[in-house]
């Protein structure tokens, strides 16, 4: 480790550690919430009336969704904590998310989530020594299947 990086041996040893797993049930109602937050009718989100006669036979998350079931579990702002903690600069950006949709996701079905932080990465930048971290989560479905991998990326300087 080069002097005065930012990355130090406690936060490298926070990389690919699993967070405990989060157990959440995907609702009808916070489906539709959602898909009017963002302002799309499609039917496969909203029609409960319908959503029997679809392909899948129920309700469909939007994608980007999954931060919704989160709520309760490991949020950023506890994962921030703990890297400022380990000695991570303080002050964040959001560097983006990016999803990996594998299997559909709609109501009734019991998603496992487990988020690590997949690698930290130092940067000079305009702002100085800059640290990069993305933080993968793996959604299991009820069957065991990996029905989505997010990654997010976190900018602390």
């Amino acid at each position: 480790m080069a002097e005065g990086s930012l990355i130090n041996e406690e936060l490298r040893k926070m990389i690919g550690v699993p967070s405990e797993p989060i157990v959440f049930k995907i609702e009808e109602g916070a489906i539709q919430r959602y898909a009017q937050a963002i302002g799309d009718p499609n039917p496969l989100f909203n029609d409960i009336e319908n959503a029997g006669k679809n392909k899948h036979g129920r309700l469909i998350c939007p994608p980007g969704f999954t931060g919704w079931p989160m709520k309760g579990g490991i949020s950023f702002i506890q994962l921030v904590e703990s890297l400022v903690k380990a000695g991570a600069p303080p002050r964040l950006l959001d560097g983006g998310v990016e999803f990996e949709f594998l299997e559909p996701i709609g109501a009734g079905d019991v998603l496992t989530a487990t988020t690590k932080i997949a690698n930290m990465v130092e940067r000079e930048t305009k702002m100085g020594k800059t640290m990069f971290t993305k933080v993968e989560t793996t959604f299991l479905n009820q069957n065991g299947d990996v029905a989505l991998k997010s990654w997010s990326t976190m900018i602390q300087f």
